[in-house]
């Protein structure tokens, strides 16, 4: 019995054309959780989706992985399209990888979440760098789309608002693969010649698809770096997006944006006059203040009859010039009783009332006054302080007492 020899390549080859001829293999989708992921130079993907009791090496080429909306981790459920077919070389089957999504979750809102992560982890959506909408714009700048109805109602808005604000229209796509960079380098180019003193970045609603230029890394770095200061406007109210957290401000909507840009004319008005109003009041009150303070100048004594006004004055100095001389002389009376008092009590105290008495006060040659006998020796000469003179006298003897 004869039997055909192949070759390995001759063996694959013929596994590899009986799987591609399976339709059900030429087209499947596969659900697993990802593991031993990585993305190699050439910007190819490879990966093996597993289950509890089987593994399957998959691999999806960098044209298939540039449009991924997410990306793929390890421990992510995922069901993944393509083709099973095997690779020659190696004689192993694998899964051909064409689209990803996640498993319950739509991949555009997981590239949303995984996105949201990142660059909240790198501050872009830190309060402390939200700069201020200034009050009152003199040039506001539009980032959207020129053929959209958002335009439009922004610059109707804005023009019955605040006219006196101009407008500058930097015209982009936005939506599709060309959206993203149009925006931020429309962004960029507003900033770099500051050509507004406010931007208003967004466009009308629809699906999350056509918002998701808006969730774009790109437009969120030209935000975060923009020094003007930016108000996001995407969609309606319930659409979120990247943008909508860098921003300095979120609007609901685009016509939002509009009323959050600019101060509403009616309004300022009505400040104004409400102002004009207190402001006349106020001067009134002031005026009517001056008149009657001008009424009591013009009836006083001085202004009706100014000699009258200087007899008055005379009579105030006379009186005022009595009182004066009043109190001199009680001040000088008291003075004066104190001063005989205080005169008594040293002449009370004076010693030559005790020499009057007889008593005499001795001094020593040195004027010293000699208190006792010890001082003294026999020779010395003395002055007697008598109560109505004095007299020199000599020592001849002295006796001590005891």
């Amino acid at each position: 019995m004869s039997q055909n020899i192949l070759s390995i390549s001759q063996v694959n080859e013929y596994i590899r054309s009986r799987l591609d001829s399976d339709p059900l293999l030429g087209s499947v989708a596969v659900r697993g959780e990802v593991s031993n992921y990585k993305q190699y130079p050439s910007g190819h993907h490879y990966f093996t989706l597993k289950d509890e009791s089987a593994a399957l090496k998959c691999v999806m080429f960098k044209g298939n992985a540039m449009r991924l909306r997410f990306r793929p981790e390890n421990g992510m459920k995922v069901i993944a399209m393509g083709k099973i077919s095997v690779y020659p070389r190696d004689g192993a089957y694998q899964l051909y990888c064409t689209a990803m999504a996640m498993d319950g979750v739509g991949d555009l809102y997981a590239a949303f979440e995984q996105l949201k992560a990142k660059l909240a982890a790198q501050g872009l959506f830190d309060p402390s760098h939200k700069k201020p909408i200034p009050k009152f714009p003199k040039v506001i700048g539009i980032v959207t789309s020129s053929a959209g109805a958002a335009l439009h109602d922004m610059l109707r808005i804005l023009k019955k608002r605040y006219p006196l604000a101009q407008v500058r229209l930097l015209p982009v796509r936005v939506q599709g693969a060309e959206a993203p960079g149009e925006i931020a380098a429309a962004i960029g180019y507003a900033d770099r010649h500051q050509l507004a003193d406010l931007l208003i970045v967004g466009r009308g609603g629809g699906s999350i698809e056509d918002l998701w230029a808006f969730n774009d890394e790109r437009v969120a770095y030209a935000i975060y770096r923009c020094t003007i200061p930016v108000i996001s406007a995407v969609g309606h109210e319930p659409d979120v997006t990247i943008s909508d957290y860098v921003a300095d401000l979120r609007a609901a909507t685009p016509s939002n944006a509009a009323e959050l840009a600019v101060p509403d004319q009616d309004a300022l008005r009505q400040s104004l006059d409400s102002m004009y109003s207190a402001m006349a009041s106020a001067l009134g009150r002031q005026i009517t203040a001056s008149r009657r303070h001008w009424s009591v100048l013009a009836n006083s004594a001085a202004l009706q009859s100014p000699f009258g006004y200087l007899e008055q004055k005379k009579t105030s100095i006379v009186h005022l010039s009595s009182r004066l001389l009043a109190a001199q002389t009680r001040t000088i009376d008291q003075k004066k009783q104190y001063y005989i008092a205080q005169t008594a009590k040293l002449d009370a105290m004076s010693p030559l009332k005790v020499l009057s008495r007889g008593y005499a006060m001795a001094q020593n040659e040195a004027g010293e006054v000699v208190r006792s006998v010890r001082q003294l020796h026999p020779g010395d000469r003395l002055t007697l302080g008598l109560s109505d003179g004095k007299a020199t006298v000599t020592v001849t003897d002295r006796k001590e007492e005891k």
